[in-house]
């Protein structure tokens, strides 16, 4: 206990703020002069090393206070950094995850067109194969008429090559044949 404090505490009751009651001070007969002589005289009775204890432990005090006040201050500070770094955190999660999502969409974005490309591929080749299909057939069916158009041309040019074949046997056929005088006659 700090006895100066106390020697304070009893001067203000007793001299500087008495308490009354209707104008009277409650301590009856009680001389203020006499009382804070007395605080007083106890006061310079002390020995010199409780004062300076008195004074060290108020300066001890007063050295804790600054101490929790500069603790309670860095604690803050540190609480405030700790949020300023994890709100930090967040937002770099934030844009971490952000592009992510942008490059997994970019992915399934070039995924999907490299489906759609591959399905309209596989599409023009089904698409060139039935096209070569039909314009083969359309030539085989071409071709097939040519040859019926020109089988019934070789069948006319046949037939009259035929006829002139007959016609020319026929006329190669000897009448009967002269006898040589009138041959003679002929060469005359």
């Amino acid at each position: 206990m700090d006895i100066l404090r106390l020697l304070d505490q009893l001067n203000d009751l007793a001299v500087e703020q008495p308490k009354q009651i209707l104008g009277t001070p409650l301590f009856w007969g009680l001389n203020t002069d006499e009382v804070s002589m007395q605080i007083a005289k106890v006061r310079a009775s002390l020995p010199q090393e409780l004062k300076v204890a008195a004074s060290t432990a108020r300066e001890s005090d007063r050295i804790l206070e600054g101490a929790r006040e500069d603790a309670t201050m860095t604690m803050e500070n540190a609480r405030k950094e700790s949020d300023r770094i994890v709100a930090d955190a967040r937002k770099e999660a934030e844009r971490i995850i952000e592009q992510a999502k942008l490059q997994q969409e970019r992915m399934v974005a070039e995924s999907e067109v490299l489906k759609l490309s591959k399905a309209q591929s596989e599409e023009i080749r089904n698409a060139a194969d039935r096209d070569a299909v039909q314009m083969r057939r359309g030539a085989e069916k071409y071709a097939y008429d040519v040859l019926s158009q020109l089988e019934g041309v070789v069948g006319k040019v046949m037939t009259t090559i035929e006829r002139g074949k007959q016609e020319m046997q026929r006329n190669e056929q000897p009448e009967k044949t002269p006898q040589p005088a009138a041959r003679e006659k002929v060469r005359a």
